[in-house]
């Protein structure tokens, strides 16, 4: 991985810490320069975080490393954490593990709510 590449990529590590931190979970990035020995972030419950910053997209082969990793680590279910240049961030993961965590979700009930 070059140097320029490598910057990108904790530069993506630091803004998505932040940016979770914002919404009050105390998520760390992983020592700089650490090169795969520590996960990308860690502090977000149950979750594997592999952070990507990158223009063309190859979903699957960083889910495959979403999913060694957090095999390895054991610190969760692997979801990827992505975006390109001028766009949000996204998150993809496995159908099984979003239905997993979305069955943990309980939404609030409201007495108008219609079909």
């Amino acid at each position: 991985m070059g140097t320029k590449s490598q910057r990108k990529g904790r530069a993506a590590e630091l803004e998505l810490s932040r940016i979770l931190q914002g919404h009050g979970y105390p998520v760390e990035a992983g020592r700089a320069r650490s090169y795969g020995e520590v996960p990308d972030l860690s502090g977000l419950p149950d979750i594997h975080i592999e952070c990507k910053r990158a223009e063309a997209l190859r979903l699957s082969e960083w889910m495959a490393q979403a999913e060694r990793d957090a095999q390895r680590f054991g610190d969760g279910v692997p979801a990827v954490f992505f975006r390109r240049s001028r766009e949000p961030w996204r998150v993809v993961m496995g159908l099984g593990d979003w239905m997993g965590l979305y069955r943990s979700y309980r939404p609030l009930e409201h007495s108008d709510h219609e079909g």
